[in-house]
């Protein structure tokens, strides 16, 4: 699958060195949240405007996944607990939030460069620096194959 971006990006990721910066923008989302209903940072020392929204600039940190065969990837969220109202609204919540990560050029928040990628933040830990959690994916690798059944009442034609 390929991905189409901006040659700046394509220059930048490609140059042994680059003037640019990639910002990681994180949202944070779950209904039980709010109002607004999302929280929004990116990883930066100043707020970013990017669509129609403000990301506040936080230290987070993510881990991207090991490549192993027959395992779903899981992603290393890492965000700094210096503000304990991040931790208040995710203990707070019904259910898992939903995460989307993007990646943009500093010079031009508006372009999303990759992503968004969406998440499901599961297995949360915290302590008095950081709070940590796994970016799962939806479970594909457990969906039943074929989807249905060949039964007599999901398809009577093959049973006459």
């Amino acid at each position: 699958m390929s991905r189409s971006v901006s040659a700046t990006f394509s220059a930048a990721v490609n140059a042994q060195e680059t003037a640019e910066v990639f910002l990681l923008l994180l949202e944070i989302y779950h209904a039980d949240i709010g109002p607004p209903t999302s929280l929004y940072f990116v990883n930066n020392r100043t707020d970013i405007v990017s669509g129609a929204n403000t990301y506040t600039g936080f230290p987070f940190q993510i881990s991207l996944p090991a490549d192993v065969d027959n395992t779903l990837p899981s992603v290393q969220l890492s965000i700094d607990n210096v503000d304990r109202s991040i931790i208040a609204e995710i203990r707070g919540l019904s259910g898992p939030p939903t995460i989307t990560l993007k990646v943009v050029l500093a010079d031009t928040p508006n372009v999303i460069e990759a992503g968004p990628f969406s998440f499901s933040l599961r297995r949360v830990d915290y302590d008095a620096f950081t709070i940590t959690g796994t970016l799962l994916t939806e479970d594909i690798l457990n969906e039943p194959y074929p989807g249905d059944s060949f039964t007599p009442q999901n398809f009577p034609g093959l049973f006459t």
